[in-house]
Formats: structure tokens, C-alpha cells, sequence
């Protein structure tokens, strides 16, 4: 499996100067495996990744939604290939029934007067894919997509992609409780995986003016990846508040802490 980021800031864009080494983008990779596209979430980075399919031609490819904040749906209206008729897209989401679908959401988003046309206005051929986080999914011959609910407000869910003995865990938007030990729900999702991606944006030591907000701190993912057995940490989802020169000082100290770790970088490549 190969794995690309297009988008690893959380919460809003970051463009400038301060964040050139590391992005500004919003939440957004893609994954590939056994010949198959699979995209995570769709952020702002989602408009490039569009960009580079295009000259691929027609795309039959599954998105997977972590949940329906801005910084991970707002590339959705200026994704490429959601208006070519030649392509067949598979949203899914896991956080949203019985309230709500992701077909409802979108059509508010992109809505008078935040927006100026439907969802109704794609050209590909798009479904709309709801299902309770918890299942398993079979994407593709070969390919499962095992999930998990997360501690977010709204909901979230954390995603397992499983191809030819590999995996890759996907799990950003969630927030640890400090003294309740570590989040059982993540510990079995992401036992043993390769590949571990997980929202860092905050550190220890300031979590506690941040309590409430949905989010995690690399220390966390650390002690997480080291009760699972995971292979290699990825922090992710950073802080629009870290430019360049505080990514450089998280990575040097999670090096430290638990050596091979990676820091997500807009444009990076992994294979496993």
C-alpha cells in the first residue's frame, strides 16, 4: 500500500510563509492499494489531489469520511473529479445515522447562501454511503476498511485499511480523557498496524486549556502506538497555531520519545 498527504492541518488553512515546510492545507490523503484509490477525508488538499488525477482519466475511487466538519469536507465543492462524467465516486461516512446523511449535509453546505450549487450538480456518477462507525467494510476484492467510533463533538470515526497482510489506521478528530487510561476503541483498531495516523494537534502540555475541543496530543498518540504495537506513529492534524519551527521542535522531541516517528507533511510518500 502507498500512501500520500495532501492536506495535514487541522481546523483552518494555513497559508504563508510560517507553513511552507509542513502545509496549510486541510485534512486529506490517499491511499493505494491493489490497484485501488481510496481518499481520507476532504479537506482543502482534496482540490489538489483532484488536480493530479486528472490526467489519469476516469477514476472509480472511494472517499472516507471522518466526519462533516469544514476542515475535512471543504474540498468537496472544488474536487475535480466529482464534476466529470466519466468517473464513479463512493462517499461514505460513519458518524451521521439516524440523524442525519451525508447526502443531507452536503446538500446544507453547499446551499444558499453559503454556496452557490448543489450537490445535485456533480457530473460523476456519486453515491452516498452511511453506515454506523463500528462496521467493517468490504470496499474492494481484497481490500476491508475495519472502523471505529471516536470521542468527538458531532462524532467521528476512525478507519483500518487492511490489504495483503498490511494495514494503515487513520484516526484523527478524537479527543484521550486523561486519568481514564487510554481509549480501548483505538487500542484494538490500530493493534499491530503499520501505519498509524493520529491527531497530534495539541501536546501534553497544554491540553488543558483545549478540554472539550475534540482533539489529542502527540504524547498521547505515542502511548497509544506503544500499547498497540504499532510499527510507525504519523502526527498529524497539527495545530494552525505550529508553524514550521514548532513542527521541527514536536518532531525533534517525539524522535526522542519514540525513535522512527514521522510528521506529516504535505506532498509526503510512505509505502509499506
Amino acid at each position: 500500500m502507498e500512501l500520500r498527504f495532501w492536506g495535514v492541518r487541522g481546523s483552518v488553512p494555513c497559508p504563508g510563509q510560517r507553513y511552507l515546510r509542513y502545509g496549510g492545507n486541510t485534512s486529506c490523503l490517499e491511499v493505494r492499494a491493489n490497484g485501488h484509490l481510496i481518499v481520507l477525508d476532504g479537506g482543502t488538499g482534496l482540490r489538489e489531489l483532484g488536480r493530479a488525477l486528472r490526467p489519469d482519466g476516469p477514476v472509480d475511487a472511494d472517499l472516507l469520511l471522518t466526519h462533516t466538519h469544514m476542515d475535512h469536507i471543504g474540498g468537496i465543492p472544488f474536487f475535480g473529479p466529482l464534476f466529470d462524467p466519466r468517473c464513479t465516486w463512493r462517499l461514505h461516512a460513519g458518524h451521521l445515522l439516524p440523524r442525519r446523511t451525508l447526502y443531507s449535509v452536503l446538500q446544507d453546505f453547499m446551499a444558499d447562501p453559503v454556496f452557490p450549487v448543489p450537490p445535485s450538480i456533480f457530473a460523476a456518477q456519486v453515491t452516498f454511503e452511511d453506515f454506523k462507525a463500528g462496521a467493517t467494510l468490504d470496499l474492494r476484492p481484497g481490500i476491508t476498511v475495519r472502523t471505529a467510533p471516536l470521542n468527538h463533538p458531532q462524532g467521528s470515526t476512525g478507519y483500518r485499511i487492511e490489504h495483503d497482510g498490511k494495514s494503515i489506521c487513520y484516526v484523527t478528530d478524537t479527543e484521550h480523557v486523561p486519568g481514564e487510561g487510554l481509549d480501548q476503541n483505538i487500542v484494538e483498531l490500530i493493534r499491530g498496524t503499520d501505519l498509524f495516523v493520529y491527531d497530534c494537534t495539541y501536546t501534553d502540555e497544554c491540553f488543558s486549556s483545549f478540554v472539550g475541543w475534540g482533539h489529542s496530543t502527540w504524547q498521547e498518540g505515542v502511548r497509544l502506538a506503544e500499547a498497540a504495537g504499532v510499527k510507525t506513529l504519523v502526527i498529524f492534524h497539527h495545530d494552525p497555531e505550529h508553524d514550521d519551527d514548532r513542527m521541527d521542535a514536536i518532531a525533534e522531541a517525539a524522535e526522542a520519545m519514540r525513535p522512527g516517528t514521522i510528521v506529516a507533511r504535505e506532498g509526503m510518500d510512505l509505502r509499506i
